[in-house]
């Protein structure tokens, strides 16, 4: 197997892939990303932590807090960082719901979904300088329905929301 970087950015890469699979030479395409973890944030009254965020082509997506993992960071780790700069909330326990390849045919990523509860605010947000966020807060059923109604695009927030509520039989 050969492989040659196309691209290197900021939190991504492209890489081509050149490889044997069953006697055959083929030629892979494919998205470099460190990986992402998720958090599904009920706060202290039981309601779903929610960041709307400007995330272009889209424009404004609500989705659940996630960010990608810095260099040799765990999932874990991320997820404790991440929602507390995304909300201003800080989570005393997290607990991993699942782990997910967003697009298996061409993209390395993975993202690591966490189930954080009974949340306390102890700051403002601490975003960084290209994001563009503000914090919604929703009930759990609400949030399905807007999954059922495809008024949710966010892929995490999707499997996280589904696989949480069909562990705990919400539906």
């Amino acid at each position: 197997m050969k492989k040659k970087k196309i691209y290197e950015g900021r939190i991504l890469g492209l890489s081509l892939y050149d490889l044997i699979i069953q006697g055959r030479r083929v030629k892979r395409e494919v998205i470099e990303h460190r990986g992402a973890a998720a958090i599904l944030a009920f706060d202290e009254k039981g309601k779903i932590i929610l960041v709307k965020q400007h995330r272009f082509p889209h424009g404004y997506v609500l989705e659940i807090p996630a960010g990608t993992l810095e260099k040799g960071e765990k999932p874990l780790k991320c997820a404790f960082r991440e929602i507390q700069e995304e909300t201003g909330y800080k989570a005393t326990k997290m607990t991993h719901l699942l782990t997910y390849y967003p697009s298996v045919g061409y993209n390395r990523e993975a993202i690591h979904c966490f189930v954080a509860k009974n949340l306390k605010k102890t700051s403002g947000l601490m975003l960084d300088e290209d994001e563009i966020i503000s914090v919604v807060k929703m009930d759990i059923k609400k949030l399905i329905s807007m999954i059922k109604t495809g008024k949710i695009i966010d892929s995490k927030t999707i499997c996280a929301v589904l696989t949480y509520a069909a562990k705990n039989k919400l539906y």
